[in-house]
Formats: structure tokens, sequence, C-alpha cells
């Protein structure tokens, strides 16, 4: 006796990817944490290597005195940090579309609460 086992095809496009996302004969399984978590997570890394190498500096203490805490500016490995938001801003939610600019943006630490968003959100 021979048993033939057959694929269920979804004939629309999100079917398939449901049945992709939830396959567990992929090499690699990701399932729907995995579809929020890979995107959040590229992000969050990437504006951190980016900041670390090359954020400008930030005005932490809102007293026109900013503080640089990347590789670029002087920083080693070990002194190098990304500089938290400035006070001014407090711990409110800062997107880039709410700055006048995106200078105005990276001066009051937009890419900490950037990272730290995207990590609270995974």
């Amino acid at each position: 006796m021979t048993a033939t086992l057959e694929r269920h095809k979804s004939a629309s496009l999100w079917g398939r990817f449901c049945d992709w996302i939830t396959s567990t004969e992929n090499r690699l399984y990701i399932g729907w944490f995995g579809v929020l978590m890979i995107p959040t997570l590229l992000t969050a890394t990437s504006v951190f290597i980016i900041a670390f190498v090359a954020a400008s500096p930030i005005d932490i203490d809102d007293i026109r005195e900013p503080v640089s805490g990347s590789l670029l500016y002087g920083n080693n490995i070990i002194s190098g940090a990304i500089i938290p938001t400035s006070a001014a801003i407090g711990l409110h939610f800062y997107p880039i579309w709410e700055a006048a600019s995106v200078d105005e943006w990276l001066y009051n630490g937009g890419p900490y609460e950037l990272i730290v968003l995207h990590f609270y959100l995974v």
C-alpha cells in the first residue's frame, strides 16, 4: 500500500504567506512573533550601530552644551555611548515626523528613543 501526501495550495497570496510563516518544514521557523521581531530588531540594531559610530552631539541637560558619544566625535569603543534623550523632551514619544528637521531630532536624542521603542516592541 502506498500513501501519497499532497500539499494544500492556498489560492490567495495571503494564504500562501500564512502557510509559509507557520510552516515547520522551513529551515528557520519564523512564526508570527518573528514577523514582528525581525524588522524591529533589524531597525534597532542598524540605528544603534549608525548612532554609535556617527551620531551628532546631543543636548542632554537643555543647557545648550551638547554631549557627544559617537566614535566620530573622539570617543573610543569603551567610552562610546548612545546619549539619552534631552531632559527637555522628557519621557514623551518623539518620532522623527514631530521634529522640525532631522537635525533637531538628532540634537534632542531621537536615535536613543527609536532604539528603545523598537526594543520595547519586541
